[in-house]
Order: structure tokens, then sequence, then C-alpha cells
């Protein structure tokens, strides 16, 4: 197989890619020897995903390199770019949760996602927590020990904050420096891992509330210095510099590969991230690959410790920090349990896994024998206009039988909101016509939800685009169960069985697709109840308008809010003219 094409290969480093018979790229790679590596896949034998990857393969290109760091590199872009199916696809692409404490102009403490956060001298981070409800938790409690700044801008009149002893009034009042700078140390070392500042401060309010036969404070109070024990106890690790670093180790198990992080924090583990995925038989590569791609919009450590079979070079140069490996001490042991949890979760979770991986590739294959073509990506539309207004429109995206939410796309409609036909129109429209501009990979299959005139719309665009792609409709019964599936070249009816695999696939795409599409449509309508009620009050204009939307987020927020908590930004008078309209009309 591909014997001419090998003799002419040459022994250098390089990026290489595979093609399917539609052209498509399904696997990127990269080596040392161009030769040695692409002849392996077709003079060797092959197994398990690598085998199935091979079957696939109708031609392969590659670029040669000066340096393995180039075609490793090259190779990072390449997998960004097209996202090939027998590459790893991550599925943690979000970015985590830190504590930012902002020290100037006034203290402050947040929750913050790194990539929206600009670095400065006033500011700290801590983190990242993987935990997002045990930092809003950290946050809430330091707020309520200490009397940080609490509202948004700056008020005319001290706020409620400052009657309860939780702010300083940093608005009208003189505040003593030194005081500020006494918090703001302590916060700083608590959340380093100083835990004794922050037990004995809620202690000390817990027995004044014990003394002043406040039972329901001290009750609360007490709650929370037992979560924060249990917390602690948790991120005990045996580091004794205290050092901030992420430990990677992973675990190989028939053709599928653990991962394992911990995120440590001043010698604490602060929380942990793992994976699973079926590899190539090459994993080491593949890991390596993962590590580089994981920290990709991600705040990189100073360190990050990983097993001593990696290319720490390569790693070090690809992420410009210290890549470390240990064999003996405390590193080694942290180094070991990474592992371990790494090979207790793909062993508990292997079976899982290999079955949703047969059931959607299996899946995935039947509809492809069904329409007789090779089916990799499919992109599902839906349309809402619930009550006749805020008409939208959703796209979700599966790739060989998996959901990529990255891919999902939302869409405000403009042509007439009872207009379905128009609707979809519209929308193929827009998705496919930017497609062909920015060059994006196409789908093999679009699937609409609903019957003949969808299909029609959907078809009289993509021909007019002079694109070919097999379209097809997914028809729900009278209890709006998936039914039956359309076929658009011949509008041929496939009853399938509803016990089938292919049949769950097909009812999976149709509710990802509605539930994507009504969430997005709520949200809209939410926003829009708000706006379109603001409007009628006088008082409230563009600006306040957009502060009661950014706080309360909808109509029932705002009506359940305290006179108070309006008048951060509102006038008292006004405040009270919109709850008597809310009152009245709701």
């Amino acid at each position: 197989m591909f014997n001419d094409e090998l003799k002419l290969v040459p022994n250098k480093p390089g990026s290489y890619q595979m093609y399917n018979k539609n052209n498509v790229i399904i696997y990127v790679g990269k080596a040392k020897d161009l030769k040695k590596r692409l002849s392996s896949y077709f003079r060797g034998q092959t197994t398990g995903k690598t085998a199935k990857m091979v079957s696939e393969i109708a031609y392969f290109k590659y670029l040669v390199t000066e340096t393995e760091l180039e075609s490793f590199l090259l190779e990072l872009n390449l997998i960004k770019e097209y996202n090939p199916k027998y590459n790893i696809l991550l599925k943690d692409d979000k970015s985590y949760p830190y504590i930012e404490l902002i020290k100037k102009p006034y203290p402050k403490l947040r929750i913050a996602r790194y990539l929206k956060i600009k670095k400065a001298k006033d500011r700290l981070l801590f983190g990242p927590y993987v935990n997002a409800y045990a930092a809003r938790r950290m946050v809430n409690l330091i707020n309520r020990l200490y009397p940080l700044k609490k509202c948004q801008g700056l008020p005319n009149e001290i706020c409620l904050y400052y009657h309860i002893n939780q702010c300083l009034g940093y608005c009208n009042y003189d505040i003593n420096e030194e005081q500020i700078n006494k918090m703001i140390e302590e916060i700083t070392s608590f959340l380093k891992g100083n835990d004794a500042i922050i037990k004995d401060r809620l202690l000390k309010q817990l027995n004044y509330y014990a003394e002043e036969m406040n039972y329901e404070l001290a009750n609360e109070l007490k709650n929370e210095l037992n979560y924060i024990k249990i917390i602690l106890e948790k991120q005990r690790v045996e580091l004794y510099n205290k050092e901030n670093l992420d430990v990677i180790n992973y675990y190989y198990y028939k053709d599928f590969l653990g991962i394992e992080i911990l995120f440590i924090r001043s010698g604490k583990l602060i929380g942990s991230f793992n994976d699973i995925f079926n590899a190539q038989s090459n994993y080491l590569e593949d890991l390596e690959l993962y590590i580089a791609l994981f920290y990709h919009k991600k705040e990189i450590p100073k360190q990050i410790l990983v097993p001593q079979e990696l290319n720490t070079k390569l790693l070090k140069e690809v992420l410009q920090t210290n890549i470390i490996t240990s064999l003996k001490g405390n590193k080694k042991k942290i180094l070991n349990m990474a592992s371990e949890n790494a090979k207790i979760n793909v062993i508990n979770n292997y079976q899982k896994k290999k079955n949703l991986l047969y059931r959607s590739k299996g899946a995935n294959q039947e509809l492809s024998d069904l329409l007789g073509i090779n089916i990799i990506r499919i992109d599902a539309f839906d349309n809402s206009n619930l009550f006749g207004s805020f008409a939208v429109s959703g796209m979700v995206v599966f790739i060989d039988g998996m959901p990529m939410p990255k891919e999902y796309r939302k869409y405000k409609v403009t042509v007439d909101k009872n207009d379905d036909y128009n609707t979809m129109k519209e929308i193929i429209y827009r998705r496919y016509q930017r497609a062909l501009i920015e060059k994006t990979i196409l789908p093999d299959l679009i699937i609409v939800d609903g019957g003949i005139n969808q299909i029609r719309a959907a078809k009289e665009v993509i021909k007019d685009l002079n694109l070919n792609i097999r379209i097809c409709g997914l028809v729900k019964n009278k209890d709006h169960k998936t039914n039956e599936l359309i076929d658009g070249d011949n509008l041929e009816i496939y009853k399938i069985d509803k016990t089938s695999n292919l049949f769950h696939y097909l009812t999976r795409i149709q509710d990802e697709v509605h539930r994507y599409t009504i969430n997005y449509h709520k949200s809209l309508r939410s926003k829009g109840s708000i706006t379109s009620i603001l409007d009628n009050i006088s008082g409230i204009g563009a600006k306040r308008k957009a502060e009661l939307i950014k706080a309360f987020g909808s109509v029932e927020n705002i009506k359940e809010a305290d006179n108070k908590a309006l008048e951060k930004y509102l006038p008292a008078k006004i405040v009270i003219t919109l709850k008597e309209y809310l009152n009245e009309n709701n």
C-alpha cells in the first residue's frame, strides 16, 4: 500500500496529514523521521484506532521542517484549524475560575475567568479552581468576614453593606490605609495556604453570635468552618516548600489513554482534571500533544511536573515554562498519585467509554450505509419562534457520532418570524456562504428539524451556492417524539427501528439542536422582556437599563429584589414606580 509514494518520502522531520476519499484531513501527526513514521502505518501491523484510521486513508501529504519543534508546532496549528476526527479532542476547552484580589483603588475580591483578566501589579490571582462552587463559596465567606468593597461603582450615598459592617464606606469616608493593608495581607496569606487566619476569625464571630444567642448565624458560621476544614484536609500534599505547579500523569489501558492533571498551589491540591480518550498506538505523542492543547488559552504555571517518558525539552520550548520530572522524593509521590488516579479513572470508565464509542460511531456508520455516503460531519438546524417573537435558529455539529459544542452556532433571524421556509433559507445561506468565504470545513450531511418544506428551503440555497451536500429532515410525531427520517434527494421516508442505535442517535441529534435553540430563544426573550418593560418607566434611560439587565437578568429577579438592592441603580422614587408597574402588569 502506497509503496511508490513512500519511496519518495525523505528521512527528515516534519508533519504529515492523512486524507480520506472525500479529501478531508482525518489525522495530523509529526515525526523526527517522516519516512519511518509513514512506513510504519502501511508496512507494519496496526490495531485498534490506528487500524481503523489506516483503513480510511486515501492519500497522505507531508511538510518537511528543520526541527522536531517546528513539526510539533505545525501539527498543533493544523489540528486547531482542521479538527481531524482521529486526533485527540479535548473535552475541556473552557477557562477555569480564579479568585482575583483587587488592591487598588479599593480592596475587592471576586471570581474571574483568566481570559478576561488583565494582569496588573494591583491585582493578585489565586487558582485555578476546577471546583467553581468551592471558589465562589470561599469568596463569599471572605467577603462576609472582611469589610471589602462589594458594590458596583461609587454610589452617592453609603449603602446597606456599610450599615451592617461589611464595608468601610469607601465611597464617602477617608479610609485608614493601615487597616486596608492589614486586611489585604490576611486575605492573601489565607489564599496562599495559611488557613489559621480565617479559622480564628470564624471562631471569634461564631462565639460572638453564640453569646448574643443568635444561634441561626452561629450555626451558619459553624457550617462554613466545617466546610473549610473538609476542603483544606482534602488539599494536603507533602510539598514542604509550598510550591506552585501542575502535575500530569497517565495510564494506558486497552487502547484508551487516561490523563490526570493535579493543580497544586502553595503546596496544596486545589483541584484536578481528568480525561479519557481512544488513543493511537503511539500514545505518548498523543499525550504530549494533549498537554500542548490543554494549555492553549489557559494560564501556564511556572512549573509542570510530567513523567520522564515524555519529551520535556520539546514541551518546554512549546509552552515556554519549566517542564520537570522526578524519580524520587515528594514530587515522585505526587506523580505516582496522579498516575494512580488516571488508572482508576480509565479502568472504571473504560467499558462505558467503549460502549459509547461503539454506539455513536456504529450509529454514524449505519446512517452512512442507509444514505449511501461517507458521513463524518453532520450540521443540524432548528428554528424557534415561541409566542411569535424573538425568532432564532440554532446549529449543532456532530463529528463521527459525537457532539462538538465548540462548533455550535446561534442565529438571530431577520425575516418574518412566522415564515419557517424563508427562515431556513436565511440561516442555511448565512452559514454556508460564510463557510465558502472563510474556507472552513463543510458537512457531509445537513439535517433540518422538520419535513419537506424545510428540506426544500435548504436544498434551494445549497444549489444556489453551487454546493453538493446531502440534506435530510427529521420529523416528529404528534407526541413530539422523533418519528422518521426523510431523504432530501428523493423524499423517501425511512422507518427506523426504534430500538436501534441509529434511532437513538438521530433522536439525540434532534433533542440536542432543539435544546440548544430553545435555550438561546429563552435567553433573548428574557432580556427582551426586561428591555420592553424598562422602556415604559420614566427616568430609566439607556445606561440605567443596561445596569439593571446586567445586575438582575430577568423581570422576575427585579420583581423579587428588595428596594434597597434596586436603589443601587435607581433613585428611590423610580424604584417605587417600577415596583408598582411590575405588580400591576406581571
